[in-house]
C-alpha cells in the first residue's frame, strides 16, 4: 500500500540558555531549558529531500540565544512568546511554532553583615544558589493567528503528616492494604495549567512571573488546607482553588504519583507504632500510585493533552 506523510515537526531542542542582566553591582539571573518544534509546508523535504522549505535546526538555536541578548528574559511565558511569533512570521513555510521551557529558578545567597571580619561581606549581590522546590515550564505555541500558553511546574514534593485517610474501598481476594484513618499523604506535583489569553491585541497581557506565584500558593494552600479522604479529593481542590482565584486560567490538569509512607511493623520488638503516638514509617518509592485528572472552569473545553503530564 502507498504510503503518506503525517503530522511532523522539527527543531532543536534543549537549548540551556542563561542570561545575566547587570543593575550596577546587583546583577540578575535567568536559567532557561528551551525547545523549539516547527511545522507547516514540510512535505518535500520528507518525500524528495530537498530543504528548500528548511530553517536549520542550528538558526533556531542561534535564534534563542540571540533574543535572549537583544530582548532579555522577563518570564518564560514572554520569551516563548516572543520566539514562537517570530518563527512563525519570518519564516514563510512555518505555520506553527511551539516553544517549550523549563525554568530553574535561583536564589541570592544571604551573605554575612557588615559586622563581618571579611571586607565588603554585605555588598555580594552576584552570588545565588540554585532552588530545588520545583522546575517552572511553559509551551507556547503560535500558529499565525492565536498564541496559547501553556504553565506549570514539575518536581514541588509536599507533604501532611496528618489530616489524611484512607479507607471504605473495594476489597478482593487479592486485597491486602488495611485501612488507614490517620495517615501521611505525600505527592510530587506535576501540574500544567491553560490561560485564556490569546495574544489579542485588545487583551491585557496577564503577569506572567504574579500569575505562577499566585497558581503555586493557591495550589499549596488547598493541599494544606483539605482534610483528605483521598489524594484524588486533595487534587480536585487544588485545582478548584487556583480556577477559582485566578480569572485567568481556565484549565489545569494534575499528575501526582502517590509517595507512599507505610508504618513499619515493629510488633515482632514488642514496640507498638501508631501514628497518634509519633509513628516511624519507610518511604516506597515504587510502584506508587498515579493520580491524574484535569479541572476546568466550567463551560471551558479541554485542551491540555492528556499525555504532557503522565508516564
Amino acid at each position: 500500500m502507498p504510503t503518506i506523510l503525517g503530522q511532523n515537526q522539527y527543531g532543536k531542542a534543549e537549548n540551556r540558555v542563561v542570561k545575566i542582566t547587570r543593575d550596577g553591582d546587583t546583577h540578575h539571573i535567568k536559567d532557561l531549558n528551551v525547545s523549539v518544534a516547527l511545522s507547516g509546508d514540510l512535505d518535500d523535504v520528507h518525500y524528495s529531500g530537498s530543504n528548500a522549505h528548511v530553517l536549520p535546526t542550528d538558526t533556531t538555536k542561534n535564534t534563542v540565544f540571540a533574543f535572549a541578548k537583544e530582548h532579555g528574559i522577563e518570564s518564560a511565558e514572554a520569551f516563548g512568546v516572543l520566539l514562537a511569533r517570530h518563527f512563525v512570521e519570518n519564516t514563510e513555510p512555518i505555520g506553527k511554532a511551539r516553544i517549550r521551557i523549563e525554568e530553574y529558578d535561583w536564589e541570592r545567597i544571604e551573605t554575612s553583615d557588615a559586622n563581618s571580619k571579611f571586607i565588603g561581606a554585605d555588598e555580594v549581590k552576584h552570588s545565588f544558589v540554585r532552588k530545588g522546590q520545583e522546575i517552572r515550564t511553559a509551551q507556547i505555541t503560535f500558529d499565525g493567528e492565536s498564541v496559547e500558553v501553556l504553565s506549570g511546574l514539575k518536581g514541588l514534593t509536599v507533604l501532611n503528616s496528618t489530616n489524611s485517610e484512607f479507607w471504605g474501598y473495594i476489597k478482593d481476594r487479592y486485597t491486602t492494604l488495611k485501612e488507614d484513618h490517620d495517615r501521611i499523604l505525600a505527592t510530587e506535583v506535576a501540574a500544567v495549567w491553560r490561560h485564556n489569553w490569546t495574544g489579542a491585541q485588545e487583551e491585557r497581557t496577564p503577569a506572567w512571573d504574579k500569575s505562577y506565584a499566585q497558581t503555586k500558593k493557591h495550589m499549596l494552600h488547598a493541599f494544606a488546607e483539605t482534610y483528605s479522604l483521598s489524594l484524588q479529593q486533595t487534587l480536585y481542590q487544588m485545582g478548584s482553588r487556583v480556577i477559582n482565584s485566578r480569572p485567568e486560567i481556565d484549565e489545569i490538569r494534575f499528575s501526582m504519583p502517590n509517595k507512599h509512607h507505610f508504618k513499619v511493623d515493629l510488633s515482632p520488638f514488642d514496640i507498638k507504632n501508631e501514628a497518634a503516638d509519633g509513628a516511624v514509617y519507610y518511604a516506597a518509592d515504587r510502584p506508587y500510585g498515579l493520580i491524574e485528572a484535569t479541572v476546568l472552569r466550567d463551560g471551558a473545553t479541554p485542551r491540555i493533552p492528556v499525555d504532557m503530564t503522565n508516564l
